[in-house]
């Protein structure tokens, strides 16, 4: 596991109920991973949005993606995107069996499903690298 950068973050997991707390760190992983395989991307910052785990390219290169587990939907935890952004309604076009989607917001995961962490990782790189692609497209 990937050391902590900020103590708050570290915290905020360490308050997760432990089934919760092991998924949200899978979904860490994945994104630090993700991130570290894209050059592009450049290091991340961990920090809290919104108080949830946040994730996002120091150089701008991309988008925030967030993390969490709600105690009012105890069965399920989710990954946010800038809902202002194409990227949820992306995902919708490309994995529209893989996932439970939130609005344009949010990919949605039950306590006792797998998650397909090949294409969460595809939505996760297009998060972190979205600045990128909406810069060339205006070129």
């Amino acid at each position: 596991m990937s050391p902590f950068t900020s103590s708050a973050v570290a915290a905020k997991f360490d308050a997760y109920p432990p089934p919760v707390r092991r998924k949200l760190l899978a979904l860490r992983e994945l994104v630090l991973r993700t991130a570290a395989s894209i050059p592009a991307v450049g290091a991340v910052e961990e920090t809290l949005k919104w108080g949830e785990p946040a994730y996002v390219p120091k150089n701008r290169a991309g988008s925030t993606v967030r993390m969490d587990w709600k105690a009012k939907a105890p069965e399920q935890y989710a990954m946010y995107f800038l809902c202002t952004t194409n990227l949820v309604d992306t995902f919708r076009t490309l994995f529209p069996n893989d996932f439970r989607f939130e609005g344009n917001r949010a990919l949605v995961f039950g306590l006792d499903e797998r998650v397909p962490m090949d294409a969460l990782s595809v939505c996760i790189a297009a998060s972190l690298t979205y600045h990128l692609k909406s810069s060339k497209r205006t070129k």
